[in-house]
Parts: C-alpha cells; structure tokens; sequence
C-alpha cells in the first residue's frame, strides 16, 4: 500500500509503469504455496517445504514490488488520476473483505436461528433423531463426547474483553497518528504508529492464550461441532487479518521514519488506517454475536 497523492502537481498524466515480471513470479511463488498446502492437507510425501518456499518466495516479491511502488510514489511519479485509482482499488479491497465475513456472519446466523430449531422441531414431532439421540435444540450444540460435545464456550468477560478494548485503543491510537500528520508533527505521528503496532501485537498475543486455554482447559476445539467450527473461523480469520494489519502497520511506521509521505500526500498511510478501522468494526461485530449472544 505504497501508493500516494500527486507529490507533483506539474504531473497531470496518467502514470504508465514499467513492464515487470513481479506479477507472475508472485503467481508462482503462491502456487508453490498451494501446492504446499494441499501436500500437508492430504497427507502427501512432499511435505512442508513447497509451503515454506513459496511463503519465502512471495512475502520476497511482495517486498520488492512494494519497495518499487514506494520509491515511483515518492519520486513525484503519481498524478491525481492514480490517488483515484489507489483510493477505488483500497475501498472495492475493504468491500470485499466485508462480504467475506458476512458470509460467514450469516453462516453463524443460519445455524443459531434457522438450523438449530429446525432440528429440534423434527425431534419434537417424532420423525426422528437425526443427529443422536436425546438432541436437544439450543446453543452451542453440545453433543455426545465422541462427537467433541463435551466442552465449555469461551466466556466473553476474560480475553476476549481485553482484546476489544486493545483493538478500540488502536483506533484511537492511529487516529491520533493521522492527525499528527496532517499538522506535520512527524515525531508525534511516528509514536502513536508505534503504539498501534505494540496493541496489535498484544491482541495476537492475548488471542493465542485465548486459543491455548481453549484447547486445554475448556476443550473447545475445531471438532466440538458447530459451535467450535464457527468459533474457530470466525476469530482464526480476524486474527489472520490483525497480522496482516500490523505488519501492514509496521511498514509504514518505517516509512515514516524514513521521511515518507507528506501532510497533504499519504495515502498509503490512509489506506492502512482504513483498513485497521476495518478490522476493528469486524471484531465489535465479533464480541457481539460470537462471545456475548
């Protein structure tokens, strides 16, 4: 997220870059990475390495590619007409990444209030058992302990409460960062970015003991059924995207510190505080419906 405002005002043409190969190494280096996974999903001979490589492969392109965005940003090279494009392809990115969890929002909602009662009504009326016997219909849909049934849900009051309150700080905090720039107070704007990325890092950190305790204690895993499988993508997929955020966050505080972007050119600044919003409106959804309701 590299990209900036017009740095020249002179500069009224659409940018045309380069050739490049760096999207069709990218392309190899992420099929590499499929192949990897498939070989650990299903058990194959070829083990963890094609995983790694093409993980190395890929974050090593996509720091190059980036690192060239940066240096065409901030040599004057983008016009009016390229912010546009940047500003359009961030809010279509966050769009979709919207649907992306409402799909899954909408997979919790079906089970709760549609499949659930469902299953229970048929029980009621005699036509059969049609998971095991004695089902009842409410949740989470504790089940019989061979099929993972028997575990606790995870109380919205321990960590997962610290946790909202880190991600409802980092909005603050990154807010704060962006008016810091925009009245040119660099060393102000460079603290609070560094703020955000450390209350980013406690939140992984609080999620993986989330995660620990969960397994250990409470035996709440991906196989305790329904509930344990939209627990687990809901939270491992806003987790995956607080990691991306705060390496997302990390790069440009050190763009920052290098002397990039400028009070009235930084939308690669903007376009990483957008998405972190993001991230955090998703997970007060998340508190709501996965840990309170």
């Amino acid at each position: 997220m590299a990209s900036q405002a017009q740095s020249n005002p002179a500069n009224t043409r659409y940018f045309v870059p380069d050739p490049s190969a760096w999207p069709f190494a990218l392309t190899l280096g992420l099929a590499i990475v499929i192949l990897g996974v498939w070989s650990l999903l299903e058990d194959k001979s070829l083990g963890p390495i094609p995983f790694y490589l093409g993980g190395a492969i890929a974050v090593f392109i996509i720091f190059r590619w980036f690192q060239g965005v940066a240096r065409e940003s901030e040599s004057g090279a983008y016009g009016k007409q390229v912010d546009m494009t940047y500003r359009m392809a961030m809010a279509w990115f966050i769009f979709s990444e919207v649907m992306f969890f409402a799909a899954f929002f909408g997979a919790l909602y079906y089970t709760r209030t549609i499949s659930v009662p469902w299953l229970g009504g048929e029980n009621a009326k005699g036509v059969a058992n049609l998971l095991w016997e004695g089902y009842e219909a409410s949740w989470p849909t504790n089940g019989p302990s061979a099929l993972g049934g028997t575990f606790e849900t995870m109380s919205a009051w321990g960590l997962p409460f610290i946790n909202t309150v880190l991600l409802l700080t980092s909005g603050i905090t990154i807010t704060m960062a962006h008016h810091a720039l925009k009245e040119n107070q660099r060393t102000a704007c460079i603290v609070w970015m560094w703020a955000t990325v450390l209350l980013g890092v406690v939140f992984l950190f609080c999620q993986v003991e989330e995660y620990v305790h969960a397994y250990q204690e409470l035996n709440l895993t991906l196989g305790s059924g329904v509930y344990g499988s939209t627990f687990f993508m809901l939270t491992g997929f806003h987790g995956m995207h607080v990691t991306l955020g705060t390496l997302m966050l990390f790069v440009i505080t050190c763009r920052l510190m290098k002397g990039h972007f400028k009070p009235d050119s930084h939308f690669g600044f903007e376009g990483v505080a957008w998405y972190w919003h993001f991230v955090d409106v998703v997970w007060v959804g998340l508190f709501i419906f996965v840990y309170i309701l």
